[in-house]
């Protein structure tokens, strides 16, 4: 995303995302970057963005309110409960989820005039959007970002200081449900350095690689 946020989330109830987008051709141009809340999509995504600029990331929509030194239409579109839900209804969005009473979402349009235009697209998104857009995209790659192991992640969680105990602990036990789920995916990258795992994800996505031919290779 360009500027996004890391926590966007999943939601099992989620109907609406995942329908076909039709006349877009995204084998191997639209790359899915996921990954629990604290292992550092956003950190990861801003260092690829340094190494190749003309990569699109898209912005997602969220009815969350705005952090401090968080830009409206850079890290987030920040809209209402109304407007989003007029965004869903209207078939605005290629993958939706709600988390801990907020909706998060990305904009379809976007995301279809770069692939159309031949650029290379990121979408960072949680668990259960990636599940939507393998359904509306199935030739995306769909890349997890793991954390070097599960202590380093509750430390990162934890340590943010920004939510409350019981918002911190909703958080951990999505993470655990979100990386066993990392069989799902077709490329898992750990983590452990934001440059290296930014490479990674480059060789990947410029390269048509897979991890098996890369030099990084786990």
């Amino acid at each position: 995303m360009s500027g996004t946020g890391q926590d966007h989330p999943a939601n099992p109830g989620a109907d609406r995302g995942g329908e076909p987008v039709a006349g877009v051709e995204s084998r191997h141009r639209l790359t899915v970057v996921s990954g629990p809340s604290g292992v550092g999509k956003s950190s990861v995504a801003g260092e690829l963005r340094k190494l190749d600029p003309e990569i699109y990331f898209s912005v997602s929509v969220t009815t969350r309110k705005p952090r401090p030194g968080e830009v409206d239409g850079e890290h987030y579109h920040f809209v209402d409960r109304a407007e989003f839900d007029r965004m869903v209804t209207d078939g605005e969005l290629l993958e939706h989820a709600e988390f801990t009473g907020n909706c998060y979402g990305t904009p379809r349009e976007p995301v279809e005039r770069a692939l159309a235009a031949g650029r290379n697209a990121i979408l960072e998104i949680e668990l259960q959007g990636a599940r939507q857009v393998r359904k509306a995209m199935p030739e995306a790659r769909l890349v997890m970002l793991m954390p070097p192991s599960w202590d380093e992640l509750v430390g990162r969680l934890t340590g943010r200081g920004t939510e409350n105990e019981a918002a911190v602990k909703a958080r951990l036990a999505e993470a655990e449900r979100e990386l066993a789920a990392a069989g799902e995916f077709d490329e898992r990258v750990v983590n452990a350095d934001v440059r290296d795992a930014a490479e990674q994800l480059l060789n990947l996505i410029i390269g048509d690689l897979t991890l098996e031919d890369s030099e990084h290779h786990e």
